[in-house]
């Protein structure tokens, strides 16, 4: 069975998506405690661009690797190529998480997911006018709501009934989630000509590198590397590599509308492992009525209306 196939069976398309999801879900708590464990303080920006640095180059050099393993052809690019491939990195990995986290900054954690939920409406909006067999349905709108509000219950607390935008909080988390939708897209159109996790590996080593050394010039440092932190950061680099090149994958073969539609569950699987590791409360009627309407919402978009040729 060739990539085609294993990456458009239906099964193995949410089968996929939803462990990329899940491994993005994971990084929440693992984040967090790998900011414990490396001595990073509260808005400490810089020392966080170095710690996402670390993680996002190591990824690279984790896919590229096993690139080499398998045998993929390394020297297939030309300048205009290897222009994309930087393009991308600066885009998907360091100008995102630039945002990303400075808006954590000026924002709450809750507030950050929600908003951070909004790149997939930014998804199946961009991918209507670009592609003409991804346009906007009655499904897609609905199931888009359903599940934005699965991401809101799950997330729900006192904070959300206080309503303000900043923005250097919420507009740069949406700012994040926008960019990261446009270099998604942009990703898919490079890989319709170049081996997806090849790509995946320059670009997470080239924004990862990017990061980091931005950190340091900002006066960002690590602190506290030890066999738990190490093994920690190899565990966020591995879970990046994996879930980054199954998803360039799926959006090579798939429609950017369909497959956006998972990104839902991140938070919602980010909520419940962050319950898991971080002794907090998941066991809540929220938590299971949020992941329904998550799920309802993904199965909505998912459907395929019959049309004269299918």
């Amino acid at each position: 069975m060739n990539s085609k196939k294993i990456f458009t069976d239906k099964k193995l398309v949410v089968l996929f998506a939803s462990i990329c999801c899940f491994l993005w879900g994971s990084a929440y708590p693992g984040v967090k405690i790998g900011y414990k464990l490396f001595n990073i303080k509260s808005n400490d920006v810089p020392s966080e661009f170095v710690f996402a640095g670390y993680r996002f180059a190591l990824a690279g050099i984790m896919v590229i690797i096993i690139s080499i393993i398998l045998h993929r052809n390394m020297k297939i690019f030309n300048k205009k190529n290897i222009v994309q491939i930087f393009v991308l990195g600066i885009t998907q990995t360091l100008l995102q998480y630039i945002f990303f986290y400075v808006g954590l900054g000026y924002t709450t954690g809750t507030k950050g997911s929600i908003m951070n939920s909004t790149g997939t409406f930014f998804s199946i909006i961009l991918a209507n006018f670009i592609y003409k067999n991804d346009k906007l349905n009655i499904n897609k709108i609905i199931g888009c709501i359903i599940g934005f509000i699965g991401v809101i219950v799950a997330n729900f607390n006192s904070d959300i009934l206080k309503f303000s935008f900043s923005f250097k909080g919420e507009g740069f988390i949406m700012a994040a989630a926008f960019v990261l939708s446009v270099s998604s897209i942009y990703g898919k159109r490079i890989t319709q000509k170049l081996d997806s996790m090849i790509v995946t590996g320059y670009q997470l080593f080239i924004g990862g590198a990017f990061l980091a050394v931005l950190g340091f010039f900002n006066g960002g440092h690590l602190t506290g590397f030890h066999v738990e932190s190490i093994s920690l950061l190899v565990y966020l680099a591995v879970l990046s590599a994996t879930a980054f090149s199954l998803w360039a994958a799926l959006l090579k073969y798939n429609k950017v509308g369909i497959i956006s539609a998972f990104n839902f569950l991140i938070p919602i699987f980010g909520v419940l492992l962050s319950g898991i590791f971080l002794k907090e409360n998941i066991l809540q009627l929220k938590n299971l009525a949020a992941l329904i309407l998550v799920c309802f919402g993904i199965v909505l978009v998912y459907i395929e209306k019959p049309t004269a040729n299918n």
